[in-house]
């Protein structure tokens, strides 16, 4: 029988608190040593790590270091440590490739993903790629609506709510705006397939065709204000007015969470 190499943590299934997301555009000394750390833990050697490192930051490997242990490895903390942030998550994503070709590629993930929940870090990784994390709703609620979508028939609405979620996780600079406007052309599609009003928008449907949508009173009005506040903010951004990630989340899951409402009220 395979011995589990696990940490002892992760066989037992403990784990340390979720913290509240407070890091976005940053990657602290304590998430460069982890990626490291749990690479090296994994059996991908520094030699490996190194190549996929320079790989990101187009550099050449310093051909003055040959030894694994110390220079290569040291050489590989060197690069991590003072590359700009958002290289970090590249480099992460380099190191989970390299190392599903050795079949650990998803324990990388794993390992990775407890470092973002405990240390308050608003990324994830999914299937190998970095993600914006956000509140646990915006985490699920999104992705639900994309299958539900999907096997609903509604791939453009599907495929906007999945444009929505990669503006939100776009490096460095998260596209706040971008997200706002996929999330509410979604919800936009559901709403002209529901009410059979392909040429409306959809402040247009709900105002002049809102009982076909079936939404109860007074949802109804916040639904219309949802739309006009991502109008705003999302199509016609004022000076200042700058969603920030907090309002580009709320609008992208309420937006997927009516999406699904409207899916499952009127496809049964």
């Amino acid at each position: 029988m395979k011995q589990d190499d696990r940490p002892f943590s992760r066989r037992f299934g403990y784990h340390g608190p979720e913290q509240e997301i407070t890091i976005r555009q940053d990657a602290p000394e304590t998430l460069r040593q982890a990626i490291v750390s749990i690479a090296k833990r994994l059996g991908l050697s520094p030699s490996n790590m190194r190549l996929g490192a320079c790989s990101v930051l187009r550099k050449l490997p310093d051909s003055n270091n040959w030894s694994e242990y110390p220079n290569v490895f040291y050489e590989v903390q060197d690069l991590i440590e003072s590359c700009p942030w958002h290289k970090v998550y590249d480099i992460a994503e380099e190191f989970h490739d390299r190392l599903g070709l050795q079949g650990r590629g998803r324990e990388f993930e794993e390992a990775l993903n407890e470092v973002f929940r405990e240390d308050g870090i608003g990324w994830a990784m999914e299937d190998g790629r970095i993600v914006g994390r956000g509140s646990e709703a915006y985490s699920a609620v999104p992705k639900q609506a994309i299958q539900m979508l999907r096997k609903a028939g509604c791939l453009t609405a599907a495929g906007e709510i999945h444009e929505a979620i990669q503006d939100l996780s776009r490096r460095p600079n998260p596209d706040k705006t971008g997200g706002i406007q996929h999330a509410m052309a979604a919800l936009e599609c559901v709403a002209r397939d529901v009410a059979r009003q392909p040429g409306k928008t959809l402040g247009k449907i709900i105002s002049e065709h809102g009982a076909k949508l079936n939404i109860p009173h007074p949802l109804d009005d916040a639904l219309e204000k949802l739309w006009g506040y991502a109008s705003e903010t999302g199509r016609h951004l004022r000076e200042g007015r700058e969603p920030s990630f907090e309002d580009a989340e709320l609008v992208v899951t309420v937006s997927a969470a009516v999406s699904i409402y409207l899916t499952r009220l009127h496809k049964t």
